[in-house]
C-alpha cells in the first residue's frame, strides 16, 4: 500500500485497524486504489467507507436478495 501523509498511514502497523474505523475491508482499500490510481485521501476513505457500507448497499444480503423473484406474480 501507498503510504501518504493524506492517505492510509502505515506507521504503527494499524493499517487494518484504520480501515475498520472507515468501514473498508483490505480488498475494498486495494480495489479503491485501482478505481482511483493512487491512494485514497483520509476523507475520500470516510465518504466510500458509508456509501459501501451494509447499510447502504446490503453487501452481505446482495446475493441473497437475488434468490427472490424479481417481478410479481401475475404481471
Amino acid at each position: 500500500m501507498k503510504t501518504s501523509n493524506e492517505g492510509l498511514s502505515t506507521e504503527n502497523g494499524d493499517v487494518l485497524e484504520e480501515l475498520k474505523s472507515f468501514g473498508l475491508s483490505i480488498d475494498e482499500y486495494q480495489r479503491l486504489v485501482q478505481l482511483l490510481g493512487r491512494a485514497p485521501t483520509r476523507a475520500e476513505m470516510a465518504l466510500i467507507g458509508v456509501m459501501w457500507s451494509e447499510h447502504c448497499c446490503y453487501k452481505s444480503s446482495k446475493s441473497e436478495l437475488k434468490s427472490y423473484p424479481q417481478q410479481a406474480k401475475g404481471s
